[in-house]
């Protein structure tokens, strides 16, 4: 299948309020095929899921709690059991609807913990996460931010066999560890600018790889709005680190994606 899938985008942000036509149609017209966006807290999920049925069979919704949640756009602060106990509800009623659960995982950046019970609480609220993806049959899409190493081994205590790593932090060896259990890692359109990006997709196989945009964030530019016609700056820049045709950069990351996801494969057609 001809064409690029953004495994891992924040369309329903309000940085794409006034202007999010144009954003999906340049989208397209830059070769993505499909967006899957994912939520980080409930206050989002109406809104993901209105964007999944005004763009169908282009927009694709995850819902999930992610480890780091706002109280106000000064107060960031670790997840609770109870953002969780909250939103697990509405993702289970959108089950069906949903081509993943996400963005859920582990967040160890130190201005976010204030003691050990915060991340015991991230623990817990992914651990809640994994198993409704389980019966959902779904995968995870994670995010482990300065916590590679504990997403990953938890993910392995839970028996999670499908997950996208975003925007992987960490060493190559701990990403391998990752890979030896099946995972996948998605490549932003910031590793342009981040050596250590371009030393994991030196490691990884790309049989291993999916693109992602994560917009408005991990843009080619720091300060910039990133969009998902952004997601050819991370397969050429796989190309050329790799030695390989963007074409096959492109085949082998959107089969990766359709294999991970395969609600998408269903949808998008053979």
């Amino acid at each position: 299948m001809e064409g690029f899938v953004d495994c891992h985008c924040h369309i329903s942000a309000g940085d794409f309020d006034s202007d999010i036509e144009h954003v999906v149609r340049e989208s397209r017209e830059a070769g993505v095929l499909a967006l899957v966006c994912v939520a980080e807290h409930a206050g989002e999920f109406d809104r993901v899921m209105a964007l999944s049925r005004r763009f169908p069979g282009f927009i694709f919704p995850c819902l999930g709690v992610h480890p780091v949640q706002r109280d106000s756009p000064e107060h960031h602060r670790s997840v609770r059991l109870q953002d969780v106990a909250a939103a697990l509800p509405t993702i289970q009623r959108y089950g069906d609807q949903l081509v993943g659960v996400g963005e859920v995982g582990l967040d160890f950046t130190p201005r976010y913990i204030s003691a050990e019970s915060d991340k015991e609480s991230q623990r817990q609220v992914l651990i809640r996460q994994a198993e409704l993806a389980r019966a959902l049959e779904l995968p995870l899409n994670v995010h482990s931010r300065s916590a590679g190493r504990p997403t990953i081994q938890l993910l392995k205590e839970q028996g999670v066999e499908k997950a996208l790593l975003h925007a992987f932090d960490g060493r190559p060896s701990v990403a391998l560890e990752g890979v030896a259990a099946g995972y996948v890692f998605s490549i932003p359109p910031s590793i342009i600018r981040s050596e250590q990006k371009k030393k994991l997709v030196k490691q990884l196989p790309l049989e291993s790889m999916c693109l992602e945009t994560d917009s408005p964030a991990l843009g080619p530019e720091k300060q910039g709005r990133n969009e998902p016609k952004n997601i050819r700056v991370s397969a050429e820049y796989i190309s050329r680190v790799k030695g390989i045709s963007l074409e096959e950069v492109m085949e082998v990351t959107t089969r990766n994606a359709l294999r991970l996801f395969p609600k998408l494969k269903l949808a998008l057609g053979p």
